[in-house]
C-alpha cells in the first residue's frame, strides 16, 4: 500500500553511507548534486569505533557541513553481545517467574549428550520478583504492588544496575500492570536506561519476549552511549543533517530509535550488504540472487528471491541470546580470510571458526600471528599479490614467507603435503564449508541454487566467485563493482522501515475482524508517528500486513501477507483464503477439516528514500584493457601465468578470460581457468563458464 509522501524538502549535498569492519571502516559516498559516487576506506579503531569512523568522515569532504546524510551500519550491539560487554542489567518481574531468561525452551548447546553451558546476561541475584499477575486473556489477576517494585529498583541501583528491564508475565494481551511499574521505575531510576517488555516485543511466548527485551535493556547504555558521542562528535564537525542507524530488517532508524530499541541494531551492517544485493541484483536482470559475505571472520550467506530479501522473525546471536524481531535471514559460519587452518587430533583438515580476526590478523600480516589462514594459502598460491595487499595499501606489505612458514609447519608437515598443495587443501575445505552455507538458505528451504545468481562481497567473497559457482552449480556470479564496500552502499540505498507487532491468539472463527482494523490502526499510528519524527525525506510511504497463522494443535506460525489495499475490506473468509493459499505454497497441501488460528498481528512502514541510479558505478570513457602483466598462481595442482587486470579501469563491455587476477583497492578477483567475466553497465563483472 502507499500513502502520502513526506513533505520534508529536499537536501541536495552528499549520502554517506558507514559500515565499521574489523579491520577497515568503509564509506560509500553519493553526491546528489553531480550523480557521482566515491568510496574511502580507513583503518578501523578496535575499541574506539567512533575515532576511525570519523577519521572516515573526514576524508569525504573538506567541511562536514557539506554532508547531508549519514547512514551507519554498525556491530556495536552484535560485538558487545558477542563479547558479553553489556552494561550491568536488572530484571524486574512476576514473582514465581525469575528464571524464564535461564530455562529458555529447555534447549541445549549441544544436542547430543548432556555438555555444555548457559549463562544468561542477567545473573539470577539480579532478576527480582514482584506481586502481581494478568492472565493469558488479559484478566487482571492481582494488581502490581507499585511499594515492592520501587524497593526492587532501588535494591538493583544498589547492586550497581546502570539498566533494568521491567518483565512481567502476559502483557501483551494487558499491559497495565507493566506500564504502572515501568512509570515507577522511571521516577527513581538515575537515566534514561528502563525498557518496558511490551513496549519493545508486544507478542505471546514468555521466553522470546524476555530475552528481547533483556537484551535491549543491556545494549542502550552501550549503543546509546556511542550513537550519542557520534552525533556529537559529528556536531562539532559542522555537520547539520540527519544521523540514520540501519537496522537488522533491512531499513533504517533514526539515531534516536536507535537508542531506545538497540537490539534492533543486531546484524546491522550485514543486513545493508544484503540490501545493496538485492538492489545490484535487480538493476543487472537477476531478480533471484544468493549473497555471500566474506570479511575477516565469518562468511554470511542470504537469499534474494523475487527481488526481495528473505525476513525471519528472530534469531540467535548465540546460544541462548534470542532477539525476537524482523531481521533479514543471514546464515553465518566461521570462513572469512582470518579463519585459522588447522589438523586436529584424527588427522583431519579443520578451517575456522576461529579467527584471527583483524589483531593480530593472517600470518602475512607480520602482527604476530604464526597460525595459517585463508588469507595466507591465497598469498600463497598467488591470487593475492604480496606487494599489493588488499586494502589498496592501507596495511602494510605483506609477508609471503611468513605464510609459508605458518601453512609449512601447521599443515604441510602433519598432512605429509607439499606446501602448495596443504595450501590449495585449505581452500578446498573453506570452499566446501561455504559452499555449505548457500546450500543452507537455498536447497533446504524449497528453493534451486541453480535458478539464482551468486553474488559475493565483502574483502575475501571475490576470491572464492569461480569455486562457489562450480561447487554449488550457479549459472552466473555477479561481482558487484566495490565488494569491500557494499554494506556502505547498502546503507546509503535502504528505506527507513518500521515494525511492529501485536498478538490476537484468537481461532479464526472467533476473530473480531472490526477490532483487528482498529489494531492495525494503532500499529500504523505508532509506526508513522517514527518516520515523523525522523526528519527525512521520502518519496512514497508503504505498509506491509501480515498474520502469522497455523493450523490448531501446530507449533509454528506462517507468516501470511495480504494483499495490497486489502487492510479495509477485510473478512474471516479472505483471512482463510489467505491462508490457505500461503500454507499450500509452503507444504504442498491444505489439511482439511483443522481449525485454523490467527496468532499475531504485523505491520511494517517503509519510508522509501530517493533512489539513484546505479549507473553512476559504471566505468566512466573508454577505459582501458590493457594487462599489468602477469603473475604465477597455483590452481588444481599446479603453476598457470594468470593475467593481472586493474579491475576498475575495465570498460563497459569488456571481456575477460580466465586465468587472471583483477585488483583494485578494496578487493581481489581470482577468474580460475575456464571462466571468463564481463562488464555490465552497472560496473558489475558477470561471470559465467566458458
Amino acid at each position: 500500500m502507499t500513502a502520502a509522501a513526506n513533505n520534508t524538502p529536499p537536501q541536495a549535498g552528499l549520502v554517506v553511507g558507514v559500515d565499521v569492519g574489523g579491520t577497515f571502516t568503509d564509506l560509500f559516498v553519493l553526491d546528489e548534486a553531480q550523480g557521482t559516487a566515491r568510496i574511502v576506506k580507513v583503518p578501523s579503531t578496535r575499541g574506539e569505533e567512533a575515532r576511525g569512523f570519523m577519521n572516515g568522515v573526514a576524508r569525504v569532504a573538506d567541511s562536514a557541513v557539506a554532508i547531508a546524510t549519514i547512514v551507519h551500519g554498525t556491530t556495536v550491539g552484535t560485538n558487545a553481545l558477542l563479547e558479553r560487554k553489556v552494561a550491568r542489567t536488572g530484571i524486574i518481574t512476576t514473582r514465581g517467574f525469575r528464571d524464564v531468561l535461564e530455562m529458555r525452551r529447555r534447549d541445549r548447546p549441544q544436542t547430543w549428550g548432556l555438555r555444555g553451558s548457559f549463562l544468561p546476561v542477567v545473573p539470577r541475584d539480579l532478576r527480582r520478583e514482584v506481586d502481581e499477575r494478568v492472565l493469558a486473556d488479559g484478566t487482571l489477576h492481582t494488581p502490581v504492588d507499585l511499594g515492592q517494585v520501587r524497593a526492587e529498583a532501588r535494591a538493583l541501583l544498589e547492586a550497581g544496575c546502570e539498566a533494568v528491564c521491567v518483565f512481567f508475565i502476559n502483557t501483551y494481551a494487558n499491559p497495565a500492570n507493566e506500564q504502572q511499574a515501568v512509570a515507577a521505575v522511571r521516577e527513581i531510576w538515575p537515566n534514561a536506561y528502563v525498557t518496558s517488555a511490551h513496549e519493545v516485543l508486544p507478542e505471546i511466548r514468555e521466553f522470546e519476549r524476555c530475552s528481547t527485551a533483556t537484551l535491549n535493556a543491556a545494549l542502550q547504555p552501550v549503543v546509546g552511549s556511542y550513537l550519542a558521542r557520534l552525533e556529537s562528535d559529528l556536531r562539532g564537525q559542522g555537520f547539520e543533517g540527519e544521523l540514520l542507524v540501519v537496522q537488522s530488517n533491512g531499513g533504517v532508524m533514526s539515531r534516536q530509535t536507535a537508542s531506545d530499541l538497540p537490539v534492533r541494531t543486531a546484524l546491522s551492517g550485514p543486513a545493508a550488504g544484503v540490501i545493496a544485493c538485492a538492489a545490484i541484483a535487480r538493476a543487472a536482470g537477476f531478480p533471484d540472487a544468493i549473497t555471500g559475505d566474506m570479511g575477516g571472520t565469518s562468511f554470511d550467506v542470504s537469499l534474494v528471491a523475487n527481488g526481495e530479501a528473505a525476513l525471519a522473525a528472530q534469531t540467535a546471536i548465540e546460544f541462548g541470546m534470542v532477539i525476537r524481531s524482523p531481521m533479514i535471514q543471514i546464515e553465518t559460519i566461521g570462513a572469512g580470510g582470518g579463519s585459522i587452518a588447522s589438523v586436529d587430533a584424527s588427522g583431519m583438515l579443520q578451517v575456522g571458526p576461529e579467527s584471527a580476526g583483524s589483531v593480530p590478523g593472517p600470518a602475512c600480516y607480520g602482527r604476530g600471528n604464526t597460525r595459517p589462514t585463508v588469507t595466507d594459502a591465497n598469498v600463497l598460491l598467488g591470487r593475492i599479490a604480496a606487494d599489493r595487499p588488499l586494502g589498496g595499501g592501507l596495511l602494510a606489505a605483506l609477508d609471503a614467507e611468513a605464510s609459508r612458514l605458518a601453512i609449512d609447519t601447521h599443515v604441510a608437515r602433519p598432512l605429509g603435503l607439499d606446501v602448495h598443495q596443504a595450501a590449495e587443501a585449505i581452500l578446498t575445505v573453506a570452499n566446501a564449508r561455504m559452499a555449505g552455507a548457500i546450500r543452507l538458505v537455498s536447497i533446504e528451504r524449497g528453493h534451486d541454487p541453480r535458478k539464482f545468481a551468486y553474488m559475493p562481497f565483502g574483502g575475501g567473497g571475490a576470491l572464492h566467485v569461480c569455486a562457489m559457482m562450480r561447487e554449488v552449480g550457479v549459472a552466473t556470479g555477479i561481482v558487484p563493482r566495490y565488494p569491500g564496500v557494499t554494506s556502505a552502499l547498502g546503507c546509503v540505498i535502504a528505506d527507513m522501515r518500521h515494525d511492529a507487532v501485536q498478538t490476537i491468539n484468537r481461532p479464526l472463527p472467533e476473530l473480531d475482524v472490526a477490532d483487528l482494523r482498529e489494531r492495525l490502526a494503532v500499529l500504523a499510528a505508532a509506526c508513522q508517528a517514527r518516520l515523523d519524527s525522523s526528519g527525512v525525506r521520502f518519496d512514497e510511504v508503504r505498509e506491509v500486513v501480515a498474520l502469522d497463522m497455523l493450523y490448531a494443535g501446530q507449533t509454528h506460525t506462517l507468516p501470511v501477507l495480504l494483499p495490497a489495499g486489502s487492510a479495509t475490506t477485510l473478512t474471516r473468509g479472505s483471512v482463510q483464503s489467505a491462508f490457505e493459499a500461503s500454507y499450500a505454497a509452503a507444504f504442498g497441501r491444505v489439511l482439511d477439516g483443522i481449525g485454523i488460528r490467527v496468532m499475531n498481528l504485523r505491520y511494517a512502514r517503509i519510508g522509501v528514500r530517493p533512489k539513484f541510479d546505479l549507473a553512476v558505478l559504471a566505468p566512466d570513457g573508454e577505459g582501458s584493457t590493457a594487462a599489468l602483466g602477469t603473475q604465477r598462481v597455483f590452481h588444481d595442482g599446479q603453476w598457470r601465468d594468470a593475467v593481472r587486470y586493474a579491475r576498475l579501469d575495465l570498460p563497459v563491455g569488456a571481456r575477460i578470460d580466465g586465468p587472471a587476477i583483477l585488483e583494485q583497492a578494496d578487493t581481489t578477483v581470482w577468474l580460475e581457468p575456464g571462466f571468463h567475466a564481463e562488464v555490465d553497465g552497472f560496473g558489475n563483472l558477470l561471470v559465467r563458464p566458458s
